[in-house]
């Protein structure tokens, strides 16, 4: 007969601290075209992906964005955290943080109009959180139109998630006929757990 010491399990206090890597949003910089966005809104001469001609991105393994036309633009991606494989006790329990990161910028000849919107959501899409800046209008007379960062993490959000709804866009400020409006590349969401 053996003799057997009962296990002592570490307790879980407070929130996790090692970071999943990964970002969570499919085709974050256009290089598939539209795959995997959902074009909620597609005005003007609609949207489209460009090649950068000059890469002045941080990252110069970026080589496409996505570019708004002359009325609004806007493309959402839902993230269903079940499908990605989180558990969802561990995301009721912890509520890891999450970040989320986009990056703009406009043209040198026209403004533009930027808009973010980031909403976490339980099983039955209702809001739990949400992050809605206030629109950002650049103008090349006044900006120096190199790429800007905009980040958030969310933290204590409360039980249930489980989606994350990630929508930006925006359009130009002449309504010029064409693609004039802000570009987008290197969006990501990610989550710590």
């Amino acid at each position: 007969m053996y003799n057997v010491s009962p296990i002592s399990l570490p307790v879980v206090t407070g929130k996790a601290k090692v970071k999943m890597s990964g970002n969570l949003l499919k085709n974050p910089n256009g290089d598939e075209d539209f795959e995997h966005w959902e074009l909620t809104e597609n005005g003007g001469d609609e949207w489209r992906t460009e090649e950068m001609s000059v890469n002045t991105f941080y990252d110069e393994s970026v080589t496409k964005y996505f570019c708004t036309s002359f009325q609004q633009c806007l493309k959402r991606q839902v993230i269903d955290l079940l499908a990605e494989g989180f558990d969802p006790e561990n995301l009721d329990f912890v509520q890891p943080g999450i970040t989320v990161e986009d990056w703009y910028t406009c043209r040198t000849d026209c403004g533009c109009i930027y808009k973010l919107t980031v909403t976490l959501l339980n099983e039955n899409q209702e809001v739990l959180a949400d992050f809605q800046p206030d629109d950002v209008t650049l103008d090349p007379d006044t900006d120096d139109c190199s790429w800007k960062k905009v980040t958030h993490t969310f933290t204590d959000y409360g039980p249930g998630l489980r989606f994350i709804s990630f929508e930006h866009g925006g359009q130009d400020t002449k309504y010029w006929k064409g693609w004039y409006g802000v570009r987008l590349t290197g969006s990501s969401v990610t989550i710590d757990l």
